[in-house]
C-alpha cells in the first residue's frame, strides 16, 4: 500500500517572485490573438499556439520574425477549433482539435508538414473548462515523441497512451475517491487532470479539479506516491471549493459545470514539478513530491499562467503574454 503524505505548509510570506528576464517584443506578439502555447525545440526555434486563430506560429530565434505552419482547417494537415498544443526537442509538435465536434489529434514536421494523426472515438465531452477552453480529454495531452499521454478517466483509468497511429497502448492509474461515485460524470470530473512525463523516468499526474493533489508513476505505470497539496497561499481557495455543481444539457444528457482548481502544470529538467493554481500561485515540488517552494510570476504585473515550458531545463516559457522566466537563476539567488 502506497500512503498519502500531505506536502508541507510554506508561509505566503516566503512566496519567490520571479521576474520575466525576456518577453516577444510588441510588435511581434501583436499578431497573435490568444497565443495559448509557448514552446520551443532544441534547434532554438519557437513555436507559438494562437487558440483564437487556429493557427500555429513559427518564430526565430532571435524573436526578429514570424511566420505561419500550421493554418486553420477541417481537413488533414489542418486544424480547427484546437485544444492543446505540445512541441518535443526535435521540433515534431502535436495538435489536438475537434473537426465536426470530433476529437482528432495530429503529429507534424518542424515545418508544418503532417506526419500522422488520428480521431478518437465519440464526440468531444468538455467537462473542465477554464476561460473558454476544455482542459479534459484531448485538452490535457502530453507528447514524448514516441507517444501521446491523455487523461481519460471516463475509461476507469487516469492515463491512457496512445500510439501516433492512435492505437490504445495501455492505460493505467486507479481514480481517485471522490465521494461521488454514484454519479459517473461528476465523479469522472473530479478525476480529471494532466498526465505528464517526467524526464527521469516515469509519470506524474496532477488533479485539476476538486481538492489539489498529484501522484507519481514510475515507467511501468505503478504508483509511487501520492500527494495532497496545501498550503497557507490557497487553504482559504480550497476551502470554499463547491460540493454541489450546476449541470448543463448536452447532446450526451446533463453534464455538471465543474471549475478546475489547477490551471496548468509542468515537469523540469530536474525533474521537478510545477504547479499552477487558479489562485495566482505556482508550487514546486521536488523529485519526492516535497513542496519546496511557492512562487509568483511578474511581468508587465502579476501573471497567472495558463501554460508552462522548461526551455533546456532553466528558461521556462509561460502564457499569456509570452514571457521567459531564468528559473535557475531565480533558484540561486
Amino acid at each position: 500500500m502506497v500512503a498519502i503524505v500531505i506536502a508541507p505548509v510554506l508561509s505566503a510570506l516566503s512566496a519567490d517572485v520571479l521576474r520575466s528576464v525576456d518577453a516577444i517584443p510588441a510588435h511581434i506578439g501583436g499578431r497573435f490573438r490568444d497565443p495559448a502555447g509557448f514552446e520551443r525545440s532544441a534547434s532554438g526555434q519557437y513555436f507559438v499556439f494562437d487558440r483564437r486563430s487556429q493557427i500555429v506560429f513559427g518564430l526565430d530565434a532571435s524573436h526578429a520574425s514570424t511566420w505561419e505552419i500550421v493554418h486553420i482547417g477541417s481537413e488533414p494537415g489542418r486544424i480547427i477549433n484546437p485544444v492543446a498544443f505540445a512541441v518535443e526537442p526535435s521540433g515534431t509538435f502535436v495538435v489536438a482539435d475537434a473537426p465536426n465536434n470530433q476529437e482528432r489529434i495530429q503529429v507534424f514536421s518542424p515545418a508544418g508538414f503532417r506526419i500522422g494523426g488520428f480521431l478518437l472515438p465519440g464526440r468531444i465531452r468538455a467537462r473542465v473548462v477554464l476561460d473558454g477552453l476544455a482542459l479534459n480529454g484531448i485538452g490535457s495531452l502530453e507528447y514524448s515523441r514516441t507517444s501521446i499521454l491523455l487523461s481519460q478517466p471516463d475509461t476507469g483509468a487516469l492515463i491512457t497512451e496512445y500510439s501516433l497511429a492512435g492505437t490504445a497502448i495501455r492505460a493505467f492509474g486507479s481514480l481517485r475517491h471522490s465521494g461521488h461515485e454514484d454519479d459517473p460524470p461528476l465523479h469522472v470530473a473530479l478525476n480529471g487532470g494532466r498526465p505528464l512525463i517526467d524526464p527521469h523516468g516515469g509519470f506524474f499526474f496532477v488533479f485539476q479539479t476538486g481538492e489539489p493533489a498529484f501522484r507519481k508513476y514510475d515507467a511501468a505505470g505503478r504508483l509511487v506516491f501520492e500527494r495532497r497539496i496545501q498550503g497557507r497561499e490557497i487553504d482559504e481557495f480550497v476551502a470554499r471549493l463547491p460540493t454541489t455543481w450546476p449541470r448543463r444539457r448536452t447532446e450526451d444528457g446533463e453534464l455538471p459545470l465543474v471549475p478546475p482548481t489547477i490551471r496548468t502544470a509542468a515537469v523540469d529538467a530536474a525533474g521537478h514539478l510545477w504547479v499552477s493554481f487558479v489562485e495566482p500561485y505556482t508550487y514546486e515540488f521536488d523529485a519526492d513530491g516535497d513542496k519546496i517552494r511557492t512562487v509568483q510570476f511578474r511581468a508587465a504585473g502579476l501573471l497567472s499562467p495558463n501554460s508552462l515550458f522548461f526551455d533546456n531545463g532553466c528558461r521556462l516559457l509561460v502564457t499569456p503574454g509570452l514571457y521567459m522566466f531564468d528559473v535557475d537563476g531565480a533558484r540561486s539567488r
